[in-house]
């Protein structure tokens, strides 16, 4: 090799090398930012009674996305609406966190097919283990990793909740300690399955505790509002609804079908949930609840999480939020409304997690009562899941 042609493939290693790192550690968190933004918005002043209730309430969040992307949740980050210092700050108690294993492309809220997944690269350049590459249960494997790692580095300041002891326990040491923040595992879309029923069993084991049967696209447990045929649940289907709610595993709504909806009514002998919303009475759109729907996923004890993204309630300022909110607690009653953020879900919001007490303050200038409020920031979450997670016992049988 002559020293002119060594010196070229010394450069041309060097490019590749610095477009590798580029890859790696520019492009994930470049998508992370672009995706997941907090708008600009004229400074904000909230009133001294909100800023008062809010450090008093017990608030919980029924989805966060903030799992897929490349941050460390036990460090404050630039990025995103998400992490435990900002939860912390937040004052949010309980924080369900999702597993999103699939998103095709060219997403949009009408028609997608399943044929399609822009995840695998953006997996790939956050170094995820080769098995999640194809896998789609792996990926959700892998989340449910990752967050129980940040749990035990975390010195316990975050804690994950599988049964109603671990909640139970939690609450009690938080009563003493705001400085905490209990996390609960849930699923967006059975696509995470691989088509396997007895999948439902190795994610309960991994701690999931809430799954959602559909995503942006029809799979092989029901239909999605936004795929193709938009069809109900399917044998499998209604075999994997019938082992989550023997397990002690809560269904979740949130991108169903109408015929999925009501399919899983039809059936469901425990409470169901819709972890984030919104609802048509205040925000049209496919995504979003009718009042039949309301009305009837609250017959059976469940919550309705109320988003904060433009898909959910149109415009995304505190002042839209609680008129969802207040709208969706005249047809379900005020014990089915929950905050159902959508946090890192590649959505723009008004605010991150830590100036929630936003949302406090919209409520009180809606006109509702503090003890309402209470509920609807974290009370009817943590009653529900105290009814309904696994009990410690039955956690260790099935592992």
């Amino acid at each position: 090799m002559t020293r002119a042609l060594r010196r070229t493939s010394l450069a041309l290693a060097a490019v590749v090398g610095l477009a590798a790192v580029g890859f790696f550690d520019f492009v994930p968190a470049y998508m992370d930012g672009r995706l997941n933004r907090v708008a600009s918005h004229p400074p904000y002043v909230v009133s001294e009674a909100a800023t008062r209730l809010h450090r008093q309430l017990t608030i919980a969040d029924l989805h966060s996305d903030v799992l897929l992307w490349p941050r460390d949740l036990l460090r404050r980050n630039r990025r995103g609406h998400t992490d435990v210092p900002r939860l912390i700050a937040g004052n949010v108690a309980l924080q369900v966190f999702s597993a999103v294993t699939k998103v095709p492309r060219r997403l949009n809220y009408e028609r997608n097919p399943a044929t399609s997944d822009q995840l695998t690269v953006l997996l790939v350049a956050q170094r995820w283990p080769p098995a999640t590459w194809t896998s789609l249960s792996q990926r959700a494997l892998y989340e449910a990793r990752k967050l129980r790692a940040a749990a035990a580095r975390s010195g316990g300041r975050l804690v994950l909740a599988e049964s109603r002891e671990d909640l139970q326990r939690f609450l009690a040491r938080r009563a003493a300690d705001q400085g905490m923040t209990a996390g609960v595992l849930s699923i967006e879309g059975l696509q995470a399955l691989d088509g396997r029923l007895d999948i439902v069993d190795t994610l309960y084991i991994a701690g999931y505790r809430i799954m959602g049967l559909a995503h942006f696209f029809d799979n092989e447990v029901a239909g999605s509002a936004h795929g193709t045929a938009q069809g109900g649940l399917t044998p499998l289907g209604r075999q994997v609804v019938q082992r989550m709610e023997t397990l002690g595993i809560l269904v979740d709504l949130a991108h169903a079908s109408p015929r999925t909806v009501d399919d899983v009514l039809a059936i469901a002998r425990r409470p169901v949930v819709v972890t984030h919303t919104g609802v048509k009475g205040t925000c049209p759109g496919p995504r979003n609840l009718s009042d039949d729907q309301i009305r009837r996923i609250a017959a059976t004890g469940g919550v309705i999480g109320i988003g904060y993204w433009d898909g959910a309630v149109c415009e995304i300022d505190p002042a839209s939020i609680a008129r969802a909110i207040r709208y969706a607690s005249r047809i379900a009653g005020i014990d089915h409304v929950a905050l159902g953020s959508d946090f890192d879900g590649a959505t723009r919001t008004y605010f991150d997690v830590s100036d929630l007490v936003l949302v406090t303050d919209a409520l009180l200038a809606a006109g509702f009562r503090e003890d309402e409020i209470r509920r609807i920031m974290g009370g009817n979450v943590v009653r529900l899941l105290l009814n309904a997670l696994p009990r410690t016992g039955q956690v260790a049988d099935r592992r």
